[in-house]
Formats: C-alpha cells, structure tokens, sequence
C-alpha cells in the first residue's frame, strides 16, 4: 500500500536515499530544503508530482507548525514522518564554543521534536502512523572529539524511546534509526569542526580529526541499502524502538553497552548500598 512520507532534509545524504527508496516503491514524498535550488531538483525526481519540496528552517518552530498543517491539508494525511534533518559537530569539549553546543541541539533535537510534535495530532487522531528520527551511533556510544554532537543524538534517542512508550496504544510507532559510517556529506562539507586551539589535546584530536577527513568518501554504509532497510521497517508490523544501520555500528555499540554492563556490575554494592532500609520501592 502506497505511503505519504514528509522527510526533512532531502537535499543530500540519507534524506535524499530515503526519498529516493520511498518514490521508487510507489511513495508519495513532501521533502524539506532549505533553497529554492534544492527544490527544484527534488522535485524533478519524479515526473508524476510525487516528490514535492516545501522550503523550511526546523529551527524556526512557527514555520514548522504551519509547513506541516499545510503538508497535511494538501495531502489529508501523513503516514510516515522521517526527521533527518541535522549535522555534525566535530571538536574537544574544551576547544568547542557554547554556541556551536546550542546550535547542534537547535538543529538536531529542537528541530527534529518540532517537527515530530507538528505531525503527531494528526496521527493520533487516526490511531496509525510512523514516525522515524535519524540519529547516529553515536547517540548509543561516544568517542572523543564528538561531544556535542553525541550529546544531541543521545538526547534524541532519549526522546524518541520515550515518546514510543507514550503513543503506543494509538497504534503510532517510534524507531531512532542509528546509523554508523555511511558514505554521505555528514563528515565533509556538513560537519562544523571547532578550532584548535589547547595543545594538551594534540595527540589525541590531530589523529582523529586527520583520520576522520581521509576517510571521507571511502566509508564503509551504503545509503541505498540504508534507505532498503529503512522501508522494510516501515512496512513491518513490529518495527523496532532502535535500528542500527551498519556493522560497524553494531560492533561498537555492542561494545559500548557490554562495557557499561562490566561497569555495573562492578559497582552494584555500591549502587545498592544508598537505599533506605525502610524506603518504598517505586515500580
């Protein structure tokens, strides 16, 4: 059964692979860009109007609320919601300016829940829908010189998880797709990085930032297969709270979570030990 999709951020990277796996299979796609050139070329995608583009800032919470009651209106109702709009941050915490951190959680938490926020009475109102935010591996483990940009994806996570438990009884789902090294833009031309500047972090960022920028263009995900992916869990009658995409994703998250779990458990008397004798336990 053909889908109305509105995804953010089509211009490139996954937005554009998601929109073209979703037009392929028979889809009808309401993409977001930030220029009037994007547009156009989003929109020739498909010669039978069913890519159009609507121009919007996720960052500016009035546009977003209007862009999609009149996404809604013009299609009468939206199926699928993929928030992907965002960017990375790449920088030592102590090099990176407070307003790079603000601005990293305007665009890729702010934005994407506004968006998602916007679509949701509509699907709650017709008890079905589906709703999908791009996050990152990194929003499930971290590695040095990504602070910010983890922080948000994990906070992302966070919401995303939590508004799955909400909606579930209105026959609403909820999947934060993870996605590990993947040949987009997300490492070139879309990452801010800061400026160094503290040489007591030298030996460790000078490798990762140099590393990171050779690697550009020979990453191991392919966005087609992202975007495959991504449509079978869209048609699944039991989609997943998380999806990574990538083994290696699924190698290092793993190994992130069996780490937390050693730490845990090394600590559980510990844990225990700042309990009331007397107090209530709260399920």
């Amino acid at each position: 059964m053909t889908k109305n999709f509105v995804i953010t951020g089509v211009s490139s990277g996954f937005g554009r692979a998601f929109a073209e796996a979703a037009l392929a299979a028979g889809h009808t796609v309401v993409g977001t860009v930030r220029r009037s050139a994007d547009a156009a070329e989003f929109e020739a995608l498909d010669a039978t109007g069913r890519a159009r583009a609507v121009l919007l800032d996720v960052t500016d919470d009035d546009a977003v609320i209007r862009v999609m009651a009149d996404i809604e209106q013009d299609l009468g109702h939206i199926d699928v919601l993929i928030a992907n709009a965002g960017y990375g941050h790449e920088g030592v915490l102590e090099e990176s300016p407070m307003a790079d951190l603000r601005r990293q959680f305007d665009v890729n938490v702010f934005g994407a829940v506004a968006v998602v926020k916007a679509v949701l009475p509509g699907m709650r109102a017709r008890r079905s829908g589906h709703i999908l935010g791009v996050t990152s591996m990194g929003g499930l483990m971290t590695v040095p010189g990504l602070a910010y940009y983890c922080g948000s994806k994990f906070a992302l996570e966070a919401i995303l998880e939590t508004l799955g438990k909400e909606v579930a009884a209105f026959g609403v789902h909820v999947t934060a797709i993870a996605p590990g090294s993947f040949r987009t833009d997300w490492a070139g031309r879309s990452m801010v990085r800061a400026d160094r500047s503290i040489p007591d972090y030298d030996a460790l960022m000078d490798p990762i930032r140099a590393n990171r920028q050779k690697a550009n263009g020979n990453q191991l995900g392919d966005p087609a297969k992202a975007a495959a992916a991504v449509l079978a869990v869209i048609e699944s009658d039991a989609p997943p709270a998380h999806l990574l995409l990538g083994s290696d994703a699924l190698r290092l998250v793993t190994a992130g979570r069996d780490a937390l779990a050693t730490e845990i458990a090394a600590w559980a008397d510990v844990s225990r030990s700042t309990d009331l004798a007397d107090g209530a336990q709260l399920r």
